[in-house]
């Protein structure tokens, strides 16, 4: 798993939107998701399957597949 790739592909995917706001929406902490947009952690599979819900993206879209084309609005 590419920590850098799946960091910038979550920053893109929150948009304006807070992590706060992110945070809170997928039940976890704000530092938690801080992490993970910072490529210091990979999250657990549950949170990854909430944070792909929340973007309506698919968790390979946002955690393996770094060939596919991105589309983030």
């Amino acid at each position: 798993m590419n920590k850098e790739a799946i960091a910038e592909k979550l920053v893109k995917l929150r948009g304006d939107k807070s992590r706060e706001t992110v945070a809170k929406a997928c039940g976890i902490s704000t530092s938690a998701l801080a992490m993970y947009e910072q490529g210091e952690r990979i999250p657990r599979d549950d949170i990854k399957i909430k944070l792909a819900k929340y973007y309506k993206r698919s968790v390979n879209f946002i955690f393996f597949d770094f060939n596919e084309h991105e589309t983030y609005s």
